[in-house]
């Protein structure tokens, strides 16, 4: 079918309406529908439009082209009186032709068509000549493929067999099966003209080879096509066999076995199943059959007048169509130009709305951003209130060493120094020990007291949020843990951004050990590489297999975060075993 729609394409976008290029188009769809569809009325139609653009053009092999065509559809639809008015007609058109060798071959299809039409209507004399002329046109022809002269021959045997002359038959199918190679060539064919080999037999009343012909045909042709036509034919010739030697069980099971097979086509050969079951069965399944077999030929002569009726009406209602059509094409025009439009509206309204969604989402990146700087912040000034209350306490010391305790020291030094107006040596001497003792004690005290002054815990405040971090969630988790950090990492040269996030990691595979793992213990440590910070975080919780985990948000989010700063993130687990997950985030 989607060949058939190419082409009916092809014939739409034809620019000129009477042409030879359109004729052809239109042959060619005709064709295609008789010869692979069910769709004869479409077939006619195609095959109609093409004679009259040929006869237009005076192209008389196109025309009896397109008349061979129809009288074919007619042939088929059983409407044989106008099947043989046309074929009569093309070859009337074929004999005003140079005698070439395509104008030859299609004669002998279309006298090959007129023998099928008269032994159809028992006129078998007429059958027998236009076969016969069509064999020996085809016998003609060098290089012609013998497969049609084959066909030929057998449609010759074939009415020699209706005219009851068997002998004449016989021979015409012999000279067909003497091709050795037919069997593996046209297996299908070779069980065609062997079973009407055998059933020649069976008419002439020559059993001797029978029924092993027919058993021969229908083993190849089920190694074909099991629910091929020929398999009808021959099931009902095994039934005719069966039924005549009064094996009844036999011819029953054939019987029914060819109308299995004919219930998928629904034509004559399921007629034929009915009657021969009607002839075969008794009682009341007899009278089933015939009355099914009455019913079906009525509904199939219905259908043929109807088709044959809906030819004419094709005939009379073209020209309507053909204003139709013209009319179609306009309004076809119309909607491609609106459709069109309606497109370049439809992708300009859909780049806009992409530009405010795209725009919404980077405002709100935005405000992410800004709410991660925001909470980072407040961690910050957290921990500057706690280093602030610790320097000052550190602070209220050093005033006290230094105004407290280095004052009465200093005092007592002075006093020590006022006694040393005494002249005895051993006085002298043991005062000046004391001095030197006490400006040692004075000297400790004011580096003390320096260095208690000094902020010296700048730039551990990360660590410290950390360290809160996982005591409130271990806490709140009743997890052990073990947390272990590298001093060479400079916290100060982080970008606030990263430290959320890996603040955030934390937090998140914390939460997912408490709610996944049933885990005892976690084991966080940072350690400096090469300037890549690796965060290690192991648990002894119950494991579970990488490959096969659904990624949840949290998951999700992770892997969005470490991309963020363009980090690497691994995790490994084992069952009953736990869970470690490595982070690894360059400084810069």
């Amino acid at each position: 079918m989607y060949k058939i729609d190419s082409i009916r394409r092809n014939v739409l976008n034809l620019k000129t309406p009477d042409s030879l290029s359109k004729a052809n188009a239109n042959y060619n769809i005709g064709e295609l529908y008789r010869k692979t569809t069910s769709l004869t009325d479409s077939a006619y139609y195609y095959y109609y439009q093409a004679e009259r653009i040929y006869k237009s053009l005076k192209n008389n092999y196109g025309v009896a082209s397109t008349l061979y065509g129809i009288a074919e559809i007619q042939r088929n639809e059983k409407d044989y009186t106008a099947s043989e008015v046309n074929s009569i007609e093309a070859i009337q058109l074929l004999e005003l032709l140079e005698q070439t060798y395509k104008v030859k071959e299609r004669k002998s299809f279309i006298y090959n068509t007129l023998g099928i039409v008269f032994n159809e209507l028992e006129q078998f004399d007429e059958s027998i000549k236009y076969h016969k002329k069509s064999l020996e046109l085809k016998r003609n022809l060098k290089g012609i493929d013998k497969s049609k002269i084959d066909n030929s021959i057998n449609n010759i045997g074939f009415v020699y067999k209706n005219l009851k002359e068997y002998e004449l038959a016989l021979n015409y199918y012999n000279e067909i099966l003497l091709n050795e190679n037919l069997i593996n060539e046209r297996p299908d064919f070779y069980a065609l003209v062997l079973d009407n080999y055998a059933h020649t037999l069976y008419l002439s009343n020559e059993f001797d080879q029978l029924p092993n012909l027919y058993f021969k045909a229908l083993k190849i042709t089920d190694s074909v096509n099991p629910k091929g036509y020929n398999s009808i034919i021959i099931n009902q010739h095994l039934a005719e066999y069966y039924n005549d030697k009064g094996d009844k069980d036999s011819a029953k099971y054939y019987a029914y076995k060819a109308k299995e097979i004919s219930m998928n086509y629904h034509n004559d050969d399921l007629l034929k199943s009915l009657l021969l079951l009607s002839e075969i069965e008794e009682g009341h399944m007899a009278a089933k059959h015939l009355k099914g077999y009455v019913k079906l030929n009525d509904s199939l002569q219905k259908n043929e007048r109807a088709i044959r009726n809906k030819f004419a009406r094709i005939r009379f209602e073209t020209k309507q169509i053909e204003q139709e059509n013209i009319k179609i094409s306009k309004e076809r025009m119309w909607l491609f130009i609106i459709s069109v439009v309606v497109v370049i509206a439809s992708f300009l309204i859909y780049l806009i709305i992409m530009q405010r969604n795209k725009n919404k989402e980077l405002r709100f990146i935005q405000q992410q951003q800004e709410t991660n700087e925001e909470i980072y912040n407040l961690m910050l000034s957290q921990n500057e209130s706690i280093e602030e209350a610790r320097t000052q306490e550190k602070k209220r010391i050093s005033e006290e060493l230094h105004d407290g305790v280095l004052g009465r020291l200093f005092g007592t030094r002075l006093s020590l120094d006022s006694l040393n107006m005494s002249t005895s040596a051993d006085a002298v001497k043991s005062r000046g020990e004391y001095l030197v003792e006490l400006k040692t004690i004075e000297d400790d005290i004011r580096k003390v007291s320096h260095e208690l002054n000094t902020d010296f815990v700048s730039g551990s405040g990360f660590i410290d949020i950390i360290k809160t971090l996982v005591e409130t969630q271990t806490l709140a988790y009743s997890l052990k843990y073990d947390f272990k950090h590298d001093d060479a990492i400079n916290w100060d040269s982080v970008s606030n951004k990263k430290k959320i996030h890996i603040y955030r990691m934390i937090q998140e595979s914390l939460h997912n050990i408490y709610k996944h793992a049933n885990a005892t213990q976690v084991n966080i440590s940072f350690k400096l590489k090469n300037s890549v910070i690796c965060l290690t975080m192991t648990d002894d919780g119950s494991g579970f297999d990488v490959n096969k985990a659904k990624s949840g948000i949290g998951l999700k989010n992770m892997y969005s975060r470490i991309k963020e700063i363009n980090g690497t993130i691994d995790i490994k687990s084992k069952k009953d075993v736990g869970t470690t997950v490595t982070i690894e985030a360059p400084i810069p």
